[in-house]
């Protein structure tokens, strides 16, 4: 059971007059805060105990109580033999998210699942990728400034465990293939499983090229034709009747599929809504009307990402493969052993945010897209997935900056990056709070840095990218 904390909203509202306090308790019902409130609650500490392996007791005060006020009033309960976490807004909204076998923390089943997590993987002192360590500044060889690079982790983890501060929790810098630099904050290490965010987009996306590939699926196919040999969803038949027939897979790998649906990340937003008052987050994200035509305008969403994934379901059909699929076509081969891809609870990957790894298996996956999917003498991704990721959405406008799944941080006229002096190739996958993987095939550089960074101003992702390409060979 969760320790008791000091609640001072219960005592403000037990002194309201009751015919307010329901006032107050229909009011935000109808918001949607407490459901997706609880959600997030539960969702957060299920993962981060059972997906990452952290002691629970200290992971509302870590990782969710100052990301919003909204989160104040909730309280949880971890079943540490079911695997569960039960989260309670105001003692009346209750939300529970339980550990399943290749699906991670899903909110809200209806049945008890089987099996447990298995043991976190030892770091061990062998060199990455074939193990966990990074080589000693005497060999990282000559034209890198050893000195800088190492100024650069210690200023990168001040403040590292304080939410008010940047709060770092990993770094690690690769160049040429050889791991140089990695670091973890105290409470985390080489093997903990870190959550990526946004930067699930990339490997999601990965994970549908792939599939597209092989699976012999034409990037121009309208989505409503995407779904053979799977059954598709209950919504493709609203979507053949109106303008959103015409929307293309292409579109939704580079978010112009000119839906009505917004970013919005207030209580009461449409991410939350998605993530954690949603049971099916593609089907959320589907019942958007058409905004404006496919392919005419970009527009960053995270239920766009959640559609792409919804389409990889299809091409699988087989529940039982797709579960395996990140895992079997992607995680095993290249050695990402803390790897997870989370779903919802009708089963789809939460391809827009829900990816937990360590930070040498996130180093993996920039350095796999680095290689345009090789990994040592095997094509994991099909080759062409580089040339997509960094083809512009669109040719002008903020739609240059992004291409398929993934930031073109370096684009000189777009990038999220420009005036840093980053080289033009250079993509990332960006995530909420303060996490940045950035991949640089001019410098043969993969830079990754992830936290839990409240406050943004805390951190400058581009300024983090620029100084550790600085340390770098020329």
């Amino acid at each position: 059971m969760a320790a008791p904390r000091s609640r001072p909203w219960l005592i403000w509202l037990l002194a309201m007059p009751a015919g307010l306090l329901l006032l107050l308790v229909l009011a935000l019902a109808a918001s949607g805060i407490p459901r997706n409130a609880a959600g997030m609650a539960a969702k957060s500490v299920c993962s981060a105990a059972f997906v990452a392996g952290r002691p629970w007791q200290r992971l509302m005060a870590e990782d969710v109580l100052p990301a919003s006020p909204a989160l104040a009033p909730i309280g949880i309960t971890v079943d540490d033999g079911q695997h569960t976490v039960t989260a309670r807004f105001l003692g009346l909204f209750a939300r529970q998210a339980q550990w399943v076998p290749d699906r991670g923390c899903v909110l809200d089943l209806s049945a008890p699942a089987t099996g447990a997590p298995a043991p976190r993987p030892a770091a061990t002192a062998q060199p990455w990728p074939q193990g966990t360590a990074a080589l000693s500044p005497d060999q990282w060889g000559p034209g890198v400034d050893a000195a800088a690079l190492q100024a650069l982790a210690e200023a990168t983890f001040r403040g590292a465990g304080d939410p008010q501060a940047a709060n770092a929790r990993a770094m690690a810098v690769v160049h040429r293939g050889r791991l140089l630099l990695l670091r973890t904050a105290p409470g985390f290490d080489a093997s903990t499983p870190l959550h990526g965010w946004s930067m699930t987009k990339t490997v999601a996306g990965m994970l549908a090229y792939k599939l597209a590939v092989e699976t012999g699926l034409p990037l121009d196919t309208p989505v409503v034709d995407a779904f053979a040999p799977g059954p598709a969803p209950p919504w493709v038949t609203a979507w053949r009747q109106d303008g959103r027939a015409a929307i293309r897979v292409r579109d939704l790998f580079h978010m112009r599929d000119g839906l009505a649906n917004t970013e919005d990340y207030n209580p009461w937003g449409s991410v939350p809504k998605m993530l954690w008052g949603a049971t099916d987050s593609a089907a959320y994200a589907a019942q958007a009307l058409l905004e404006a035509p496919p392919a005419s305008r970009w527009r960053y969403l995270s239920q766009t990402a959640n559609l792409l994934a919804a389409v990889s379901r299809g091409r699988l059909g087989d529940e039982a493969a797709y579960r395996r699929y990140p895992s079997a076509a992607l995680f095993e081969p290249i050695g990402a052993t803390t790897a997870t891809l989370e779903s919802d609870t009708a089963g789809n990957w939460v391809g827009s945010s829900y990816l937990w790894a360590s930070v040498g298996d996130w180093a993996r996956f920039g350095q796999l897209m680095l290689d345009d999917g090789r990994w040592g003498g095997r094509q994991v991704i099909p080759p062409g997935w580089l040339a997509l990721a960094a083809t512009p959405a669109t040719s002008q406008g903020d739609g240059r900056g992004y291409g398929a799944q993934t930031w073109r941080i370096g684009d000189p006229q777009q990038g999220e990056c420009k005036g840093h002096g980053l080289p033009p190739d250079t993509l990332a996958m960006i995530g909420h709070w303060g996490q940045v993987l950035a991949m640089v095939p001019s410098r043969q550089a993969v830079i990754v840095r992830l936290g839990w960074t409240f406050r943004r101003q805390q951190f400058d992702s581009c300024a983090f990218v620029a100084a550790a390409l600085r340390a770098l060979p020329p």
